[in-house]
């Protein structure tokens, strides 16, 4: 009896220890959404760059553009603390739209400072990538900054890809028509076949 009695007293204890945890994370996730909806108003987002190098020569040939968030209290937010919430929100389509619009306007800043050219690379979401006007963000972005299209690479997921394979196809190619360079992000942690692979033809493969 008194095993029963402590052990009933632990399962009390674990379980009100679950429901401590469980609301704290539905606060914490109810805070970020509704401080993420005012760092979209006041743009709070910074994009920092990090060079890609050629193995070739040697020379920076792309820079990959990284959303961190600038919160006024909390400094500055990895994305892997934000981002989730965003998804679920479906703020990540304007935050996407904002990295996008940016990354094109850096690209083309330091084109006109005098440096080498190099392409920007940006991640697209699942959510931008099912959007019917991801192709005309594209080129709006494109057209705002005066950056021409072969100077960025919009990398997607391999899980993005096969959620709807022929869907996928035909944004793809209307991509590369556009001049755009395509890449593929963890590339491996799917199931695309390789048959597939050589119909999207992109340009770059990130294992």
């Amino acid at each position: 009896a008194p095993l029963a009695v402590v052990a009933a007293c632990w399962g009390m204890a674990l379980f009100f220890l679950l429901l401590h945890i469980l609301q704290s994370d539905t606060a914490e996730r109810s805070e970020l959404d509704r401080d993420l909806r005012a760092a979209v108003r006041e743009r709070q987002f910074v994009l920092y760059y990090q060079p890609q190098f050629s193995m070739a020569s040697g020379l920076i040939g792309g820079a990959e553009a990284l959303l961190r968030w600038q919160h006024p209290e909390w400094g500055l937010v990895a994305p892997g603390r934000f981002i989730p919430v965003a998804e679920d929100s479906g703020l990540i389509v304007p935050i996407g739209e904002w990295v996008l619009r940016e990354a094109c306007r850096q690209a083309r800043v330091w084109q006109d400072a005098g440096l080498r050219p190099i392409t920007v690379a940006v991640n697209l979401s699942a959510l931008q990538f099912k959007r019917s006007d991801l192709l005309a963000t594209v080129t709006q972005a494109l057209t705002e900054s005066g950056l021409e299209p072969g100077y960025l690479e919009l990398e997607l997921t391999e899980s993005i890809l096969i959620q709807d394979v022929d869907s996928a196809l035909k944004v793809v190619q209307q991509m590369r028509s556009m001049g755009l360079k395509l890449s593929i992000d963890d590339f491996g942690t799917g199931y695309s076949s390789l048959s597939y692979l050589q119909k999207l033809a992109v340009h770059k493969l990130k294992i």
